[in-house]
This record gives C-alpha cells, sequence and structure tokens, in this order.
C-alpha cells in the first residue's frame, strides 16, 4: 500500500503513518520543521516492514505540495493531517493567523488531492475534530477549517467517484497529544473528556488511526462521502 500522511512526524500523523505501513508498502512521512521526530516515525514504519520516505514540506507553499505528491508515482491512501492554526476569539484574531489556520488544513484537501496521482480504488482520508461542530474555546478559525473539510468531503466523494476513489473524514473527539498539552485549558478539557465520555476516557493518537485504517480496507468499499465520528460516546452527552 504505497501511502501518504501529512504532518506525519508526531502524535495522530505517527499514529496513522505507523497503522497504515504494510510489509513491501511504502509511507510517506511529512514534516514541517521536526526533523528529528520525522526520522523516528520513520524508523516504526520500517519496523512495520514498509519503505518510509520522509520529505519536509509546508503544506502552506504550492511547491512543497507538489513534492510531497511527487514522492509516489501513485498513491493508494492520502490522509490530510496537517494542522496549524491560532486558538483565539473572535476579537483577538488576525487576518494572518485566520488565513494560517485555513491554508494549513482547508486548502490543502483541496490543493495536495488535485496533484497527486490516485491509483483506482485509492482512498482520500481527512481528519477532523469536534470543534467542527462544536463551541470549542478559542477554536473560530480552526472550527471553520474543519468543518470546511468535511463539506469538502462531501463534493470530492461525488466528483472522484468515477474514478473509483473513496473520500471520508475521520471526525475525532478529545485526543490525548501535545497539542491538547499546549492548551491553556487542555488539562480541563481533559478532566471533564474523562468523566463525561461514556467509555470512559480520552482518546489516544491510535483510536484516530485504527479509525482511518477501518475506511481503507476493501470492506469500507462502499463508504463514501461520509464524516467518522470517533469520540468514545462523547458527542451523544
Amino acid at each position: 500500500m504505497r501511502v501518504i500522511v501529512t504532518g506525519s512526524s508526531r502524535g495522530i500523523g505517527r499514529a496513522i503513518a505507523v497503522q497504515l505501513a504494510r510489509p513491501g508498502g511504502r509511507v510517506v512521512v511529512n514534516y514541517l520543521q521536526n526533523e528529528a521526530a520525522a526520522r523516528q516515525t520513520a524508523a516504526l514504519v520500517e519496523q512495520a516492514g514498509a519503505e518510509a520516505i520522509v520529505v519536509q514540506g509546508n503544506v502552506r507553499a504550492e511547491a512543497d505540495l507538489q513534492r510531497i505528491a511527487a514522492a509516489l508515482p501513485e498513491v493508494d491512501v492520502l490522509v490530510h493531517n496537517a494542522a496549524i492554526g491560532a486558538m483565539k476569539p473572535y476579537d483577538k484574531l488576525r487576518p494572518s493567523q485566520w488565513e494560517l489556520t485555513l491554508d494549513s488544513s482547508l486548502r490543502p484537501f483541496w490543493l495536495l488531492t488535485r496533484m497527486v496521482t490516485l491509483a483506482p480504488g485509492a482512498s482520500v482520508i481527512g481528519i477532523s475534530s469536534m470543534g467542527s461542530r462544536k463551541f470549542i474555546p478559542g477554536y473560530l478559525a480552526m472550527g471553520a477549517a474543519k468543518a470546511g473539510m468535511e463539506a469538502m468531503t462531501r463534493q470530492l466523494a461525488v466528483e472522484l467517484a468515477p474514478r473509483g476513489v473513496r473520500v471520508n473524514t475521520v471526525c475525532g473527539g478529545l485526543v490525548d497529544t501535545d497539542a491538547l498539552r499546549h492548551l491553556a485549558e487542555g488539562e480541563a478539557m481533559r478532566r471533564a473528556a474523562e468523566q463525561w465520555t461514556p467509555l470512559g476516557r480520552i482518546g489516544q493518537p491510535e483510536d484516530i488511526a485504527m479509525a482511518v485504517s477501518l475506511l481503507v480496507r476493501p470492506e469500507a468499499r462502499w463508504i463514501t462521502g461520509q464524516v467518522l465520528v470517533v469520540d468514545g460516546g462523547l458527542s451523544l452527552i
């Protein structure tokens, strides 16, 4: 299986890259700045039996996206995971921060999908979050970007269907990542999730990775244009 995972040096992206690594496969590990972390991901991918191709690139830059797309002649799975954004309320958010957030999540979902050569039967997977549909303090720009990805999932699913390409998105609940630890209210959010999540714990990067793995399996061949919520049931409360 030939795979590209953007933003795969750490966290959810790393877990997805490792989960999709198969003996004889090839996995593109993309990173922005932390080459050492990307090499660690690559080592885990290779332990799983796949070839790891490490590509530095800013998903906001079209030339970098072209380089990422060119890393594989044909792609079976394209995962849009990279995301950078400002966490500020609407009246503190600067236009440049708005553009940064949308340009790192929403724009590459369209542009990189267009640039890569998708194999017949390929899967395109977006990574969203519950901020696309529920209030999270300071999540204005990121929530808009993720909601846009979910809308684009439906559009691309129809446009790419004649080529046998499926497009779906995984919408994750609260997940234990570095990003959560850097949030001012991160610890309070963790405690609330642990208290209220029906399955009794906060999410782990591997939970999102396994959902991605489910969507790209042959058994999911009739699933396209869907947003799969993976949150331990928290959104039901």
